[in-house]
C-alpha cells in the first residue's frame, strides 16, 4: 500500500519508441497529493503520449511509472481497476451518443464499481450539479454544446472517485467562447484539492492554477519548475521561444 507521503505519481526515466523514432526519452517527474502539474510544449513533443502512459492507455519501453502504489508497466496489473482510480478527460469528449447525460455518468459506476442504479444515479446527479449541468441530465450529447459535453466528460471521470485526474488538452476541440466554462470547472477541482495532470496550451491556467510546469520538446522534459519561475525566469532557450510565440500574440 502507498504511504501517505509517497507521490501519487512517480515516473522514472520513461522511454518509448516506434522503431528508431524516440517518442519519449528519459522522462522523470513526480506528482504529489493535491498538486496540479501542467505539461506544455510544442505539438509533437510527446505530451499526450506521456500522459496516456500514466494509466496504461499507451505502453512504454523503458523506465517505470507508479500510480497510487501500482506499477503501471507490470504485466499483471489490472488496468481496469487502475483506470477507475485515474480519471481521464480527452480532447474529444468520447461520450456515448445513445445514452443520456445522466446515463453516461452512471455507466462505468455500475459496470466497474458495481454500484446500484440508485447509487449511480445519485452520484451522477450530484456531479452534474457540481459542473452546472443538472438541468441537462435527461438530454443526449448531441443536444449539448462542446463545452457542455466536455463538462459531462469531467463529471463522468469524477464519478469513479479517482485519486488523480488526467486532462489531455481538454479545451483544444472547443470554440473559444466555450473554453472558459471548462477551465472554470478545472479551477474549482484544483481548489478542492484534486490531484491533476494537465496537458494544455492554456498558459493562464498553468500560471495561476498550476503547482508545477513541465516543458517538453522532442520527447524530453526539458525544463521543470514552479509557474512563477517558469514564466519569469525560463532557463532553456527552447522554452523561451515557446513562451514568446504563445504568450506575446495573446498579450499575456
Amino acid at each position: 500500500m502507498p504511504n501517505s507521503v509517497d507521490p501519487v505519481i512517480s515516473a522514472e526515466k520513461v522511454g518509448k519508441h516506434y522503431g528508431h523514432f524516440r517518442v519519449l526519452q528519459d522522462c522523470s517527474f513526480e506528482v504529489k497529493n493535491s498538486e496540479v502539474v501542467v505539461i506544455c510544449g510544442p505539438s509533437g513533443s510527446g505530451k499526450s503520449t506521456l500522459i496516456k502512459c500514466l494509466n496504461g492507455l499507451e505502453g512504454f519501453d523503458e523506465g517505470r511509472i507508479v500510480v497510487d502504489g501500482v506499477s503501471v508497466g507490470d504485466p499483471q496489473v489490472n488496468l481496469t481497476k487502475l483506470r477507475s482510480r485515474v480519471g481521464m478527460v480527452f480532447q474529444q469528449f468520447e461520450l456515448f451518443p445513445h445514452l443520456t447525460v445522466e446515463g453516461n455518468v452512471m455507466l462505468a459506476q455500475r459496470r466497474v464499481l458495481g454500484r446500484s442504479t440508485a447509487e449511480a444515479r445519485e452520484r451522477a446527479r450530484m456531479l452534474l450539479d457540481r459542473v452546472g449541468l443538472l438541468e441537462h441530465s435527461a438530454k443526449y450529447p448531441k443536444m449539448l454544446s462542446g463545452g457542455q459535453q466536455q463538462r459531462v466528460a469531467i463529471a463522468r471521470g469524477l464519478a469513479m472517485d479517482p485519486k488523480v485526474m488526467l486532462f489531455d488538452e481538454p479545451t483544444s476541440a472547443l470554440d473559444p467562447e466555450m473554453i472558459g466554462e471548462v477551465l472554470d470547472v478545472m479551477v474549482n477541482l484544483a481548489k478542492a484539492g484534486m490531484t491533476m495532470v494537465c496537458v494544455t496550451h492554456e498558459m493562464g491556467f498553468a500560471r495561476h492554477v498550476g503547482s508545477k510546469v513541465l516543458f517538453m520538446d522532442q520527447g524530453r522534459i526539458v525544463e521543470t519548475g514552479a509557474p512563477e519561475s517558469f514564466f519569469k525566469n525560463t532557463q532553456s532557450e527552447r522554452a523561451q521561444r515557446f513562451l514568446k510565440n504563445i504568450l506575446h500574440p495573446m498579450g499575456i
